[in-house]
């Protein structure tokens, strides 16, 4: 049974970015993973595509021969694409036995208004793939409260016109911390708390406040009142903040009740079938905003000495470690199993 991500969201918002990256992790630990391109538009990524929509349809063609623009050839090509799905159809059974993940265009009428994508979707469905769709959002509309609620609207459109288990991700989180202080934690925009709070940092005293303070109260009500919309947050080079998502997002497709790695599992992929890790919003408060700079340099203090330990273990170097001489890198448990305990020669009573 094939797993897909379908990820969308709007320009800028990370999506062949975050390909890139989710195609990395996921080789590195031990799964077959494969990119499919869907955005015409989108002529140089950094993934090598299985399969690219270009190769049917491309948005220069389709905008000098009908007499497009780039918004209306988009619309057209995955137009083209839902007529012609028997080569999408073709090409995906070469790469029937990867996980694969969907790179669609940023175009947000395609995932809100048109419905050639989401009918491409069910037609993916219906050969057999598990689908969830990973709907990205720049972190940069957290520091206006008009763009935040903006973009929960954005959210819980794509939710209803998709119909498909969803996860909503704000990106590029590790730069937050750079733009302006935020009112409230981000526990407060991740959970989708009580919009009120907000509205009264829409407010600035102006007419044109004055004119759309119902309508911002009426927004912020019909969001509240789906209850559908929370967000995860991302740093796509962040290993620890790959491996929370990718849990989140195999809970959500159901990878994680049934997927096709082996029983020679490594250490990151036992990790992943423990479920979601520990890291909830107060903790990604603490390590994104508050205290940033110190888990960077702990985290790249961390990832030195398991380079270290690596480049020993393939040198055969014994390494001194907590245990002593003699003591072996493959033992922790952060590692790989304990080793067998040999008999030191040593007796140890205990006193009654």
């Amino acid at each position: 049974m094939p797993f897909a991500q379908l990820v969308v969201g709007g320009p800028g918002s990370g999506k062949s970015t975050y390909c890139d990256g989710m195609h990395q992790f996921l080789g590195a630990i031990g799964r077959q993973c494969s990119v499919v391109n869907l955005d015409p538009a989108n002529d140089q990524t950094n993934y090598d595509a299985a399969v690219d929509i270009r190769k049917l349809v491309t948005l220069e063609e389709i905008m000098s021969d009908d007499n497009l623009g780039p918004n209306g050839g988009v619309l057209y090509a995955l137009e083209e694409l839902e007529a012609n799905f028997e080569w999408l159809e073709k090409s995906l059974k070469e790469i029937e036995n990867d996980y694969i993940l969907f790179d669609c265009p940023g175009q947000v009428e395609l995932y809100t208004h048109h419905n050639s994508l989401r009918r491409i979707f069910l037609k993916l469905q219906k050969l057999g793939y598990r689908l969830v769709a990973v709907h990205l959002s720049d972190s940069f509309c957290l520091i206006q409260p008009s763009s935040y609620i903006a973009n929960l609207i954005l959210s819980l459109r794509a939710m209803l016109q998709l119909d498909l288990p969803h996860v909503n991700v704000m990106t590029k989180i590790d730069k937050i911390a750079s733009y302006d202080k935020l009112p409230f934690n981000l526990e407060f925009y991740t959970e989708v708390h009580d919009l009120s709070y907000l509205l009264d940092y829409m407010e600035d005293g102006s007419k044109l406040s004055q004119k759309f303070s119902g309508l911002n109260k009426a927004i912020s009500e019909l969001v509240e009142s789906f209850g559908l919309v929370n967000y995860e947050v991302l740093a796509v080079e962040n290993k620890k903040s790959m491996m929370h998502l990718l849990q989140v997002i195999d809970r959500a497709n159901g990878y994680v009740f049934g997927s096709a790695e082996g029983a020679n599992d490594s250490i990151w992929q036992v990790a992943m079938r423990n479920g979601p890790g520990n890291m909830d919003v107060p903790d990604i408060q603490e390590r994104w905003v508050d205290l940033k700079d110190e888990y960077d340099a702990k985290e790249r203090e961390e990832e030195d000495a398991q380079a270290k330990t690596q480049q020993a273990a393939e040198d055969g170097v014994t390494l001194m470690g907590p245990q002593g001489d003699g003591y072996n890198p493959e033992a922790d448990p952060d590692f790989g199993p304990m080793p067998t305990v040999t008999d030191s020669g040593v007796k140890v009573f205990r006193k009654k």
